[in-house]
């Protein structure tokens, strides 16, 4: 049987963690699951942070979670950039903050158009720890940044990848 994997997202001054959200779609208002069409954002502004987990519930018949990898597949509108604390190198572990619409300082590289070669989100803080029992990993920020020009209403999809050894 395999591992039980959701994704989780905290928002808010006080860190609420909302447990395996339906949708990571980004806007104007700091909130999970929420309606990007209710919430859209003017171009020339970024989104708000999301503050997401990758959260192994139970292990099923595993005994090991790592290698977790994130990107995102799909063109974005004008120049904006989707930006991201995933990386494969010099990776530092996000402590959490409310979050920002204003440009991330977490959020700072760009966020892969593909599968990376390699893990580019951490669990406890290494892009090689693994979790052997229920947990979860390391916080993945991202936000989108726009400029006045941009297109408005792009669709991008979110892709998480872990391995999972029997």
């Amino acid at each position: 049987m395999a591992a039980t994997v959701e994704i989780d997202e905290a928002n808010g001054a006080g860190e609420t963690l909302t447990h395996n959200i339906t949708n990571t779609n980004m806007g104007s208002t700091d909130a999970v699951n929420l309606d990007p069409v209710a919430n859209p954002v003017t171009p020339g502004n970024n989104t708000f942070e999301k503050w997401q987990k990758i959260h192994v519930t139970a292990m099923g018949g595993s005994s090991k979670i790592d290698n977790l990898k994130i990107w995102r597949t799909s063109a974005l509108g004008g120049s904006a950039v989707h930006k991201s604390n995933a990386r494969t190198a010099s990776y530092a572990q996000a402590t959490y903050a409310t979050p920002i619409a204003s440009a991330s300082s977490v959020a700072t590289q760009t966020m892969p158009t593909s599968a990376p070669a390699s893990a580019n989100l951490g669990i406890s803080g290494s892009l090689t720890g693994s979790l052997l029992a229920a947990g979860s990993s390391d916080y993945l920020v991202h936000q989108v940044q726009s400029n006045a020009g941009d297109t408005v209403g792009s669709t991008s999809t979110m892709n998480y990848q872990y391995d999972e050894t029997a």
